[in-house]
């Protein structure tokens, strides 16, 4: 039997190198603590209506200036940057939080959509785009000469 030698920290350096490949795979999301404005992804659900598509986006602390809505070819990108910050001061603590953000979120249009009607309206943090339906185009048969 081969003598080993102990090492009390060869545990604790394994444990640091597994933590190290663990947080080298997560996604670079900035670091509010540094100052740097971190990525958020809204909520959104979508629904089909009769006469109408809905989309309604959870954008709580997001004022309705800094929120932009582009439609180019039949994609519909909303795009913005949340900024809140709390501060709160009372006798023994002192508080502040900031919360900052930047999104985009990109939905593909059915082709039936009316682009000249698209309505959007921002209310109590959610984001509603209505998006009307077109009519439907009439037959038309062509005849072969």
């Amino acid at each position: 039997m081969v003598p080993m030698r102990f090492d009390p920290f060869r545990e604790f350096r394994d444990i640091e190198s597994r933590m190290s490949q663990l947080l080298s795979n997560l996604p670079a999301s900035g670091d509010s603590a540094r100052g740097n404005i971190s990525a958020f992804t809204p909520a959104v659900n979508t629904r089909e209506e009769e006469g109408a598509y809905i989309i309604e986006a959870d954008l709580p602390g997001v004022d309705k200036d800094a929120i932009r809505i582009d439609l180019h070819g039949n994609v519909l990108s909303i795009s913005g940057e949340r900024k809140d910050e709390r501060e709160e001061e009372k006798e023994g603590y002192h508080l502040k939080e900031s919360f900052f953000g930047k999104f985009q979120r990109s939905f593909t249009l059915p082709e039936d959509v009316d682009a000249d009607k698209i309505d959007a309206k921002n209310k109590n943090g959610v984001l509603t785009i209505t998006l009307p339906k077109a009519p439907p185009k009439d037959k038309k048969q062509i005849s072969v000469s």
